[in-house]
């Protein structure tokens, strides 16, 4: 019966034509729709060493100059991993607010941290009866062992159970780019004025760019649901995941993984799956089930060449990473993807490359929707 049930909406949408939206078309040409699974088996050989244990929701990870790195953990604890091992006394611990999903969540360094040792943080705080999330800017000691806060750089972002985004990162122009969820307010995420369901883009002072594509507002990117990774493909074209709905409208699953640009609108909640609409992105790659996607980054090493300007994805409920190979006659298309790690390490958070060459990811299994162990949540190297 599964395959009827899968096949019935598909008849449905197609008998009401464009209703769902009033202007949606389904499946564009260049978006895959995974209908069974999550994807054929990786066949390229890897091996993955634990670097570091005993974490509790790592949720971001900032690598320093000289190979230090500052890794968040959900609950508030700033983590030192020196010489690729964890030091048992964290740099700093922030209050939080309450919620499933919130906590301290993305981190990033100033693109000249080796000069004013200034990094970022994005979490979720108590703003009197409310909750909320911001980005925070924090300076680090000299040698690396404490953190100071220094200013609220942006706020104001609201929180919710779930849907809190957090993903930092400093694009190749030196700007701060911010994930952000729509906090469970699906129309929040087309309105340019709100920050929430964006991904934002601010100067390392909080300010506004003045060649941002709304001119005056931090969005960059309208029409989000719940980011949790992006990556660059070059300066103009980022990678982007997204979660898809878990219930709202009566919609669920699909994940996606897009090709964005400056001033483009994702599509949530407008568009689902792989349909279309003017003036709206389309996926590149999306999944019936449930993914859904943590971190995103594009490998760039050396050590594993079948992987070069791939993009590889930490994956939570399906507990996997994920690699994708984007065509290079139209880079907007997929053209290969496939699961490695399949239910070996449970669920798949932060993943980026390190200064190194190698892919480091986390695990998320502490989060109260994994299996916790005795060694707790982990931090992970994939190499050859």
């Amino acid at each position: 019966m599964r395959p009827l049930l899968r096949i019935l909406p598909l008849l449905l949408l197609a008998a009401c034509g464009s209703c769902r939206a009033g202007k949606t078309q389904l499946s564009a040409p260049a978006c895959q729709l995974v209908e069974d699974g999550f994807g054929p088996a990786g066949t390229v050989p890897i091996t993955v060493e634990v670097i570091a244990e005993g974490l509790e929701v790592p949720w971001g990870i900032a690598w320093l100059p000289g190979g230090d790195a500052l890794v968040t953990e959900r609950p508030g604890r700033i983590r030192l991993l020196r010489n690729f091992a964890l030091q048992p006394t964290p740099v700093a611990t922030l209050q939080v607010g309450e919620s499933t999903e919130g906590g301290l969540l993305g981190i990033a360094a100033h693109p000249q941290f080796a000069d004013n040792r200034q990094f970022y943080v994005y979490l979720t705080h108590q703003d009197g009866e409310e909750t909320r999330n911001r980005v925070e800017r924090w300076v680090l000691s000299e040698d690396h062992q404490r953190a100071t806060f220094e200013r609220v750089i942006f706020g104001g972002i609201r929180a919710s159970t779930y849907h809190n985004g957090g993903r930092l990162r400093f694009g190749p122009d030196g700007m701060l780019y911010v994930g952000t969820g729509d906090a469970r307010e699906p129309d929040l995420a087309q309105n340019p004025d709100a920050p929430e369901g964006k991904l934002l883009r601010l100067t390392p002072e909080g300010e506004v760019p003045s060649d941002n594509p709304f001119p005056g507002k931090p969005a960059f990117l309208l029409g989000v649901r719940n980011t949790q990774g992006f990556d660059w493909k070059d300066a103009g074209t980022l990678y982007f995941t997204d979660h898809g709905p878990s219930g709202e409208r009566m919609l669920r699953g699909h994940d996606e993984v897009s090709v964005a640009r400056k001033g483009d609108n994702l599509g949530w909640p407008t568009v689902y799956r792989c349909e279309s609409s003017a003036g709206l992105v389309t996926p590149a790659l999306t999944w019936h089930d449930a993914v859904p996607p943590g971190g995103a980054a594009l490998y760039t090493g050396s050590a594993i060449p079948e992987w070069k300007d791939s993009l590889l994805i930490g994956t939570l409920g399906s507990r996997h990473l994920h690699r994708v190979v984007f065509s290079p006659e139209n880079p907007s298309q997929v053209a290969q993807h496939e699961v490695y790690l399949d239910n070996t390490h449970g669920r798949l958070r932060e993943t980026l490359m390190g200064p190194d060459g190698h892919l480091y990811v986390t695990t998320s299994n502490c989060d109260g929707r994994g299996s916790c162990g005795p060694r707790q949540d982990l931090i992970l190297r994939v190499r050859r």
